[in-house]
């Protein structure tokens, strides 16, 4: 590797979410698993710098690229597809619905594959890891069907806190709400947590003694999925932006109507025409608002 000064150096990880491949968690996985070299030396320190004008680094065969537009979308994640980018197994992912956009984007967090609503696609590694940082806070609220009716005390446990795997976690808020198909039978929920752990609201629920029949993710922060369809992608401007990091109110709507915007006024060029992925589902873009909007850059 060139010698440098040590001021001219940043880290691998940084360097890599810079570009816009991936988040700082997944460039850390990718060095881990060896796919990365620098001037043809294969690396595996996740803590190595490197000298961005000088060193040659390479992922998974191809040339880092820095300086991309950036791009920041909202997605409606259906039930039966995988978080990810690729699987070894083939089933869906959410690869399948972004041929159309221009750019390489990547998950910011996940959704388990029998989970469904919104969740954030980006190409901004700092942005990414800002919203999955412990420390922002970021809120995300569910709506969680359950087979059976919780009494007050079984949610008293769930805002003082429960043991998962994982760790301690607590709700931030629970409420009961009504929903058109309701029955004897089940109950459904408003939850608001923080965390972002796996399969955490199940987890939560199981340890209460109920199980989880549906869930969907409604909002982050107070950017709601409002009536952005299943497998419908929409672009988010600044504003946009700024609700993911408000916490969610209590007092807000469950859902509140959110026009989408077209294509071409979200980038400043010819529509994408629709098309279908290569799994199920619709993968399109919202056609009129001012709630979505061009990528920054």
């Amino acid at each position: 590797m060139s010698k440098n000064k040590p001021e001219e150096r940043i880290r691998l990880n940084k360097l890599i979410a810079d570009s816009g491949l991936a988040s700082r968690r997944q460039a850390d996985k990718m060095i881990e698993d060896g796919q990365v070299t620098i001037n043809g030396k294969r690396v595996f320190e996740m803590g190595i710098k490197v000298n961005p004008h000088a060193d040659r680094i390479v992922v998974n065969g191809h040339p880092l690229k820095m300086n991309p537009m950036k791009l920041y979308l909202v997605f409606n994640k259906p039930k039966g597809v995988l978080t990810t980018m690729e699987d070894p197994l083939e089933r869906p992912t959410i690869a399948d619905y972004l041929d159309k956009v221009p750019g390489r984007v990547f998950p910011v967090g996940r959704l388990d594959w029998d989970s469904e609503g919104l969740i954030l696609l980006t190409n901004d590694g700092e942005f990414a890891n800002k919203v999955m940082h412990p420390k922002s806070e970021v809120t995300k609220t569910y709506l969680v069907k359950l087979n059976g009716h919780p009494e007050q005390k079984h949610i008293d446990k769930l805002l003082k806190g429960v043991s998962i795997v994982g760790g301690k976690v607590a709700a931030k808020h629970v409420e009961k709400i009504k929903r058109q198909e309701g029955s004897d039978q089940y109950d459904w929920y408003k939850i608001v947590i923080t965390e972002g752990k796996n399969r955490q609201i199940r987890q939560m629920f199981e340890k209460i003694g109920f199980d989880v029949m549906k869930l969907q993710r409604v909002s982050i922060g107070r950017l709601k999925i409002g009536n952005l369809e299943r497998g419908e992608l929409a672009y988010i401007n600044e504003a946009a932006l700024d609700k993911i990091f408000q916490p969610d109110s209590p007092d807000d709507m469950i859902k509140k109507p959110v026009r989408k915007i077209s294509e071409k006024k979200a980038l400043g060029r010819k529509p994408v025409q629709k098309s279908s992925p290569r799994s199920k589902g619709k993968p399109t873009f919202g056609k009129s608002s001012d709630r979505y909007t061009k990528g920054r850059s």
